[in-house]
């Protein structure tokens, strides 16, 4: 009884992890591109806890809230949520928030110390990009034509 029980909890929570989208991406008003102020959370949506979802590409971007760098990463994020909302799965990890256990693994995984951090899974989790650093959004495009064809 038990191993029928399992196959069929383990599907829900996957079931389950996959409609935890992140959805209503919106990026802080009150951002000062200028300086590494504490300006707030750069990000805001719901489900912000949300961590990996097989079956399609996912936009990871790590950041610190008062890091300039990561404010104009954080900007051209949100672009890219609007123009690929609904065919990428976008998770935004705040190093100043308290994490959910799936963002501690992202971050435990691939997090090397520098802010911002990006990272551009493929549907089955493999990493197509994972770099410290801005990265221009005709970067990612790419790679989310790529993972989104196969």
């Amino acid at each position: 009884m038990k191993t029928r029980i399992l196959p069929l909890v383990l599907l829900v929570l996957s079931f389950g992890q996959s409609l935890l989208a992140i959805d209503n991406l919106k990026l802080n008003p009150r951002l000062d591109y200028s300086s590494d102020s504490q300006d707030g959370p750069l990000i805001t949506g719901d489900d912000a806890e949300s961590g990996f979802v097989s079956g399609k590409p996912n936009y990871v971007i790590i950041y610190g809230e008062g890091c300039f760098n990561s404010k104009r990463q954080a900007r051209r994020t949100v672009e890219l949520y609007n123009k690929y909302r609904g065919q990428v799965h976008f998770i935004v990890i705040d190093l100043d928030k308290e994490r959910s256990p799936e963002q501690q693994v992202l971050v435990k995984q691939y997090y090397t110390g520098y802010i911002p951090h990006v990272l551009v899974l493929d549907g089955h989790g493999s990493a197509l990009y994972n770099e410290s650093g801005e990265v221009d959004s005709g970067r990612i495009e790419e790679l989310f034509r790529t993972a989104l064809s196969k």
